[in-house]
C-alpha cells in the first residue's frame, strides 16, 4: 500500500502534471509537424520524422527549462550545459524514435500514426529520465531552482 501512495504522489506531483502536460503539447507538436510533412506534403519518412523532431525539441527545451524543472537561470556556462545535453539526450531519443519507426513501419508494416504515437511514448519516458537525472540538475545534484 506504501508502494501505491508513493507511486500516487510521485504522478499527482506539480512537476509530474506539468511534464505531463507539456510532454503531451510536446508531443503534439511532433505529431502534428510529422502528418503535414508525412501525409499532406508527402515528405519521405525519415525528413519527415527528423524536422517534427527538431521542431518538438526546440518547444520542450523551452518548455522543461522554464516550467518543468524551474531552472530560470540564463547564466551562459549554465545554460549551454543544460541545451547541449538536453539536445544530446534528445539526440539519442532521436535514434530510438528512428529505428522504432523504421522497425515498425517498414519491417513490421505498422500504420505510420500508430507507430508514431506508441514511439512517443518510449521517447517521453526516456526524455523524463534523463531530464530529471542529467540535464536540469545543479552541481549538488539537485535540480536546478536557480532564479
Amino acid at each position: 500500500m506504501d508502494k501505491l501512495k508513493k507511486l500516487w504522489r510521485f504522478f499527482t506531483s506539480a512537476e509530474m502534471i506539468s511534464y505531463i502536460v507539456f510532454g503531451v503539447l510536446t508531443t503534439a507538436v511532433n505529431v502534428l509537424s510529422f502528418g503535414l510533412l508525412r501525409s499532406l506534403l508527402h515528405w519521405d519518412l525519415l525528413v519527415a520524422n527528423t524536422i517534427a523532431w527538431i521542431l518538438s525539441v526546440a518547444f520542450a527545451f523551452i518548455t522543461n527549462k522554464l516550467y518543468v524543472f524551474k531552472s530560470k537561470s540564463f547564466e551562459a556556462i549554465l545554460f549551454r550545459r543544460e541545451l547541449a545535453t538536453f539536445v544530446g539526450a534528445r539526440l539519442l531519443s532521436l535514434g530510438v524514435d528512428t529505428l522504432g519507426m523504421l522497425l515498425l513501419v517498414n519491417v513490421l508494416i505498422w500504420n505510420d500514426w500508430l507507430a508514431k504515437i506508441i514511439m512517443n511514448v518510449i521517447v517521453i519516458i526516456i526524455n523524463y529520465v534523463l531530464s530529471k537525472r542529467i540535464i536540469f540538475k545543479d552541481q549538488t545534484g539537485s535540480n536546478s531552482k536557480k532564479s
